[in-house]
């Protein structure tokens, strides 16, 4: 019997949409349950260490994006195909993870004097580098993240673009011509396709 998959995340894409992909992907029907965030003080208590994403298998609560990618990839084909591509994999996710944390240090930094003096570090040196980095990755192995391949690293980045470029307020792969063929690969996939065309419209 197919397991039962029930996601649970607020109303974005953001860190949800990779697990969202996957799961669209590997044809794993699973529950879309998006909550406001005025529901998430309710909420909160209920969750593994206070954070969403959370993926219920079964009913059992698992948490974190990139963990949860991982074991969703070896279900429906998108690992490795050894062990070095997997660690090639991770190396690449988490750096997508670290990019991510200094967009996140801008955009929610509520004081705003603090905020202006990051733009442009950030704008001129730290995006810059990340994106033109990222897209000779790309370049280097035949049009995907590792192994010239679809991985689940391509799906992560791709899932997680409209968000980060939301908090970079600015269109990351407009100029990266690598990344952009490879969004538009995996965004041409018919079950992603599917999924972007019935999932909830949403700015992040």
């Amino acid at each position: 019997m197919a397991p039962t998959y029930k996601l649970i995340y607020f109303n974005v894409k953001a860190l949800g949409e990779p697990i969202r992909f996957i799961l669209s992907y590997g044809g794993l029907q699973f529950e879309d349950y998006r909550f406001e965030r005025e529901d998430w003080l309710k909420l909160k208590p209920s969750m593994p260490f206070g954070k969403t994403p959370v993926l219920e298998i079964d009913g059992k609560q698992t948490h974190q994006s990139g963990a949860v990618s991982r074991y969703l990839a070896k279900q429906v084909g998108l690992s490795g195909k050894d062990d070095w591509e997997n660690l090639e994999i991770d190396m690449i996710v988490d750096t997508f993870t670290d990019f991510r944390l200094q967009l996140a240090n801008y955009h929610y930094d509520a004081d705003e004097t603090s905020k202006e003096k990051k733009w442009a570090p950030l704008n001129d040196e730290t995006i810059p580098y990340y994106m033109s980095k990222f897209d000779d990755v790309v370049k280097a192995n035949g049009g995907y993240f590792v192994g010239g391949k679809l991985t689940w690293a391509d799906m992560y980045f791709i899932g997680m673009l409209d968000y980060l470029s939301s908090m970079a307020k600015q269109d990351l792969v407009a100029n990266r011509p690598n990344l952009k063929a490879l969004q538009e690969k995996v965004e041409a996939l018919p079950a992603i396709k599917s999924w972007i065309e019935k999932r909830p419209k949403t700015e992040l």
